[in-house]
């Protein structure tokens, strides 16, 4: 009898875990789902896609023509010039800064090292128009290095260089930030594996660690061309508001509305519009073409 019991408990199937439906986690009920997707949708209706035809609409209230002449006036493409200069230089000394900086804190091990990270967020906590008064407390006439600068012939407030250092400042975050973390998880092994194979340190930078990042870097160009083009605070703080001189796009935006020049206002502020809409075309053009490899970057 005993051995009968012993085969049947022999025969018997081990236990296993109960089977936990594939994707039972986010399994809600169809009405809670589309709620959410409604929620969502309303939002970005209300909040992004409203204004933003809004801005369209109300730049072509007066006709075509006047659309035109509002975006040809020489104001006006004085100002887009200074804007896509102070972006264009604000991307490339943000590039060069955030590699560095990402580079450092992912890859090595100093003293300051805390420091530095907590630097590098300064520009998310400082009102950008504080940003603008500190340079004007440094650059001005009666500020600390103003007097010495215009004694060289050097003007920095309400010129084209105080724009651009104004915007580096509220800008320099994004680069470093999106590759730090990034940078941080990969570690030091495809690095230290390529040095011991006898590559050397700019060659393991380029095809090593370069081509593990690009994506984020992508990321963070995106960010900082679209913060620069759209600064207001500090830029308007350090600017004169000299038109044909100083105004970036923003600036001259408020001036036509304070004016009473809506359709102006509103077709140069079409010109913000359209420029960030290129942005977002690029990304997305550059995300399918190397859709693969994007998945591949995720996955390691």
């Amino acid at each position: 009898m005993s051995v009968a019991i012993g085969q049947d408990e022999d025969r018997r199937e081990p236990l296993r875990p109960p089977r936990i439906e594939r994707n039972a986690a986010i399994s809600e009920p169809r009405w809670v789902r589309v709620a959410l997707i409604t929620l969502a949708l309303s939002f970005l209706g209300v909040f992004l896609v409203t204004p933003l035809v809004a801005v369209f609409v109300e730049a072509f209230r007066k006709g075509a023509r006047v659309y035109f002449e509002a975006i040809v006036a020489p104001d006006a493409v004085a100002a887009l010039k200074l804007t896509l200069l102070a972006a264009s230089v604000s991307v490339i000394a943000n590039l060069t800064f955030g590699i560095a900086a990402a580079w450092a804190i992912a890859k090595f091990e100093f003293r300051g090292k805390q420091l530095l990270t907590t630097l590098i967020d300064l520009p998310f906590s400082v009102s950008p128009v504080i940003a603008g008064l500190v340079f004007v407390l440094i650059f001005s006439s009666h500020g600390w290095a103003g007097p010495w600068l215009l004694d060289h012939g050097i003007k920095v407030l309400f010129s084209p260089p105080g724009i651009i250092l104004a915007t580096v400042f509220v800008t320099f975050p994004f680069v470093a930030r999106e590759l730090i973390p990034l940078m941080q998880e990969q570690g030091t092994d495809a690095e230290q594996a390529a040095l011991s194979l006898g590559a050397s340190g700019f060659k393991t930078f380029f095809y090593v660690t370069l081509p593990s990042i690009r994506w984020a870097l992508l990321y963070g160009v995106l960010l900082c061309n679209a913060r620069a083009m759209g600064e207001f605070g500090a830029v308007s703080v350090v600017s004169g508001h000299i038109r044909g001189q100083t105004n970036t796009l923003p600036l001259h935006v408020e001036i036509l509305y304070n004016e009473y020049s809506f359709a102006a206002a509103f077709a140069v502020a079409s010109l913000l519009a359209g420029l960030a809409l290129v942005t977002l075309v690029v990304k997305s053009l550059l995300e399918w073409r190397f859709a693969d490899e994007l998945a591949a970057t995720h996955r390691h």
